[in-house]
């Protein structure tokens, strides 16, 4: 299978690329950067010019070789929420979805690739306390479930010209970015512990298992519309630092106000004093198997511990 990615140089992207050269797919990238994209991802990746996603289409001709595209692209939601920086999140996601997804239905009927998976966030479901949280549930109704309510929009626009998977993605544990990436520094030197209190739920996922989830909606003609990528025990902001100082053999203990996040990050700090008790309903009803379904194995494997 050719699969073309956007968003290919991230962390996840990196992950997927490596995962489908090694079961033998050939990997394609649309970049912004192509000549950065060549070199991080190497000379057997084919990649392609899309300087300016909002407003311009990809090539037809790269969606055109393709027999599927994993769409990761979109600015970094991981910062102070500036009224600049809201544009740029959610124009990033929802206008350059919306220019592939219009390319992908230009394309004539047999050029066109087969499946779409796009990336999307358990931010859907917007700050919702300890209600579980299946794909069923309806969206909520702060800046980033709307950003994520349209940007779903856009992806589900290739319907039914193409099936497409919207993968809501949780909080992933990587030491090579993300979430846990900027705790580690502070659970290292002992000066981690529960943030506002810590009964908020973190919907985490190890990254083989984003990986997995990405192959298995590529594949699987079962999967699609919204996909929740978490793994199937979500846990408490307390209990992921509890374990995460345990897999660091260091204290926790030491609480995080609410109100020193918020002086920090502005209105971004919502993602962390608040969370969602999202669990993979479509992924295990299609017997997806997690290799990573508890939070201490996946810490320590994460780790290298």
């Amino acid at each position: 299978m050719r699969v073309l990615i956007t968003g290919a140089t991230g962390t996840i992207g990196l992950a997927v690329a490596d995962a489908l050269r090694s079961r033998g797919d050939q990997v394609l990238a649309l970049s912004r950067d192509p000549e950065r994209a060549k070199r991080v991802l190497g000379a057997d990746v084919e990649v392609h010019s899309w300087i300016r996603p909002n407003d311009e289409s990809p090539p037809p001709e790269a969606l055109a070789s393709a027999d599927a595209v994993l769409h990761l692209l979109g600015e970094q939601v991981a910062q102070r929420w500036t009224d600049d920086a809201k544009a740029r999140i959610r124009d990033s996601r929802v206008l350059g979805t919306g220019s592939l997804v219009a390319a992908l239905r230009a394309l004539p009927d047999p050029d066109r690739p087969r499946v779409l998976v796009s990336q999307s966030a358990t931010g859907f479901y917007g700050q919702r306390g300890d209600t579980e949280l299946d794909e069923r549930a309806p969206a909520g109704d702060d800046f980033l479930a709307r950003v994520v309510l349209a940007w779903e929009r856009e992806a589900l626009g290739a319907e039914p010209a193409m099936r497409v998977a919207c993968t809501r993605t949780g909080v992933v544990l990587s030491p090579s970015g993300g979430a846990l990436a900027k705790m580690l520094p502070f659970f290292k030197l002992g000066l981690g512990g529960p943030v506002a209190g810590g009964r908020q739920y973190v919907p985490w996922v190890h990254l083989d298992d984003v990986v997995g989830a990405m192959l298995a909606c590529l594949d699987r003609d079962a999967l699609g519309g919204p996909v929740n990528v978490t793994a199937p025990n979500p846990v408490t902001n307390s209990e992921l630092s509890r374990a995460l100082g345990h897999a660091l053999g260091r204290p926790a203990v030491l609480p995080v106000p609410g109100l020193a996040v918020k002086l920090l990050y502005g209105e971004m700090a919502e993602m962390v004093t608040t969370g969602q008790r999202a669990v993979p309903a479509r992924l295990l009803e299609v017997g997806y198997e997690f290799r990573h379904r508890a939070l201490d194995p996946a810490l320590r494997d994460v780790l290298g511990k």
